[in-house]
């Protein structure tokens, strides 16, 4: 065969192998291309399994709670409260107060019908008149007796009258001096009368034993009210008040931990009606004596200051402290278990849960307290967490939180 002819052939073999070297090369394309969007979806975490983690809330600590000895709970008590009655029967025909107004002492608070009463009143003022006009009359008839008895006297001793008439003279005079005394006996009597008439008047009157808040209304017009409350559909309080300045926590302490309580002993007082708010207190009065049938001591806890939103009956928590609060100690403080806290390229961080990832938070730290560390930056109350995260954990890294 001529060489030209082999030459040919050659090259046909090679322009053969070029052809199909461009024939594969979108496919090699393609695989590349897939290859580095599984290396991209692996590295971003889309390919990877979720790691199992804990999830903790971030909350606030009080710095107080670091140097609590004891916790007892109980309730907020008014030291004076009273249900305020009428000594009378009758029934009711005014009533001023509501719940939640103000008395002061001597306010009148509800009315009885007293008209019989009053008209009682009346009478009594009127014989009061009339006593006192009748003791005006007697000493009258005592001066007149008197004067002439003087006379009658003076004539006798120089022989001018007879015994028969001095001694009508002299039993004029004592007759004018026992009418007065009975005249007067008989305005006593009479003022008497009449103070008991007012004593009377003023029971239908019902009245603020001390300055108080209304608590309840126990009773409305037409109502009778009397003062045991045994008659039936009868009414024995009126209203219930307490004084708001006497309220005290009481709340129950275990034998067990009496040792802890002192009094005076600074305590912080905490309300399920207003738990962001935190009462400073200390105790007022460890009462001698202990339950039975649950081994406390009741123990009386004063608020240092008055807060118009304490009201009687709420649910209190009383924590007991080693010593007062300092005027920076009264904030909470944002908070976090330190074991949530990572140090990474001479920074701490924080994974924070944001849907089914982690994100990586950078945190500045603050003093300790207790078994917790206080967070300055980063972090708000409310944010969720990793609890333990672990080393090989990274940023944006899919999770699943463990059940409990």
């Amino acid at each position: 065969m001529p060489e030209d002819s082999l030459s040919k052939l050659k090259i046909e073999k090679s322009a053969s192998a070029t052809q199909k070297l461009k024939q594969k090369r979108p496919f090699y394309i393609a695989v590349a291309i897939i290859i580095i969007i599984l290396l991209g979806l692996f590295a971003g975490g889309v390919l990877t399994p979720a790691v199992e983690v804990e999830v903790a809330n971030v909350g606030a600590i009080y710095p107080s709670q670091t140097f609590t000895l004891l916790n007892a709970s109980g309730y907020v008590v008014a030291q004076r409260k009273a249900a305020v009655a009428s000594k009378v029967t009758g029934r009711l025909v005014s009533i001023s107060v509501e719940e939640g107004n103000k008395v002061k002492k001597g306010d009148i608070i509800a009315r009885l019908e007293n008209e019989d009463v009053s008209a009682s009143k009346e009478q009594a003022e009127a014989n009061l008149k009339v006593g006192h006009a009748n003791l005006e009359q007697a000493r009258a008839e005592l001066q007149d007796a008197a004067a002439n008895f003087k006379r009658q006297k003076d004539l006798f001793e120089k022989g001018f009258t007879s015994k028969l008439e001095y001694d009508a003279s002299e039993a004029r005079y004592k007759k004018a001096d026992a009418a007065v005394a009975g005249a007067e006996a008989a305005v006593k009597a009479d003022a008497a009368a009449l103070r008991s008439a007012d004593v009377f008047l003023e029971y239908t009157f019902i009245r603020a034993p001390f300055d108080a808040v209304v608590l309840t209304k126990n009773a409305d017009i037409g109502d009778i009210v009397t003062p045991l409350g045994a008659a039936a559909n009868a009414k024995a309080a009126v209203v219930t008040i307490a004084d708001m300045s006497s309220l005290l926590a009481e709340v129950d302490v275990s034998e067990s931990n009496l040792e802890k309580v002192k009094l005076g002993q600074p305590c912080e007082i905490q309300l399920d009606a207003l738990p962001e708010a935190r009462f400073p207190g200390e105790v007022h009065m460890i009462v001698p004596t202990a339950d039975r049938t649950k081994a406390t001591f009741l123990v009386k806890v004063r608020f240092t200051d008055r807060d118009l939103r304490i009201l009687p009956e709420m649910s209190a928590k009383v924590a007991f402290l080693q010593r007062p609060v300092t005027p920076e100690e009264q904030k909470p403080r944002t908070a976090v278990n330190p074991s949530s806290v990572k140090n990474r390229g001479n920074k701490n961080i924080v994974f924070i849960v944001k849907g089914d990832r982690a994100v990586e938070t950078p945190v500045k730290t603050g003093e300790k307290l207790g078994d917790m560390i206080e967070v300055t930056e980063g972090l708000k109350q409310g944010d969720r967490i990793i609890a333990k995260p672990s080393e090989k954990l990274k940023n944006g890294a899919r999770i699943k939180i463990a059940e409990k």
